[in-house]
């Protein structure tokens, strides 16, 4: 089983693909269910996209010092708190946004924030699943047989 931990390199390219990814199916999704502006739920969803990018980075170094990188063993149990936690953070940022953004008041960027949270919190199980199990194939396949 390969402990090779990601590079900062890496780390970046991951969370550049998940958040792209993402724009390509939250932007249009939120544009219909929001009736809000194409341009305006665009920049929102950027500006969304940039923070959590770095909440992204700096929250994986975290969790991976404290719980190892050993990624490829992580179950569904662990999948699961690592994303609760990660949305968690993300809630506390994006509802200010949301609200200057959409012009809207607390409870309604409160209930479409926890909505994204929803979203994401299957998305980055099934993303995270998937670029582990993905990566490991090809780290394994460049290291030198045993």
């Amino acid at each position: 089983m390969s402990s090779k931990s990601m590079s900062v390199k890496e780390r970046i390219f991951h969370s550049v693909l998940f958040e792209g990814l993402a724009l390509l199916i939250v932007v249009p999704s939120s544009v219909v269910l929001m009736t809000a502006e194409t341009v305006t739920m665009t920049w929102l969803a950027v500006a969304m996209s940039l923070s959590a990018m770095v909440w992204n980075y700096i929250y994986n170094l975290g969790f991976d010092t404290f719980f190892g990188h050993q990624r490829i063993k992580r179950g569904l149990v662990m999948r699961i708190f690592h994303s609760l936690g990660f949305e968690v953070g993300l809630l506390i940022a994006t509802v200010p946004l949301i609200m200057w953004m959409l012009d809207l008041a607390f409870w309604p960027s409160l209930v479409f924030a926890v909505g994204l949270v929803f979203f994401f919190l299957i998305y980055a199980i099934i993303f995270n699943y998937g670029y582990d199990h993905i990566r490991f194939r090809l780290v394994e396949k460049g290291s030198p047989s045993k």
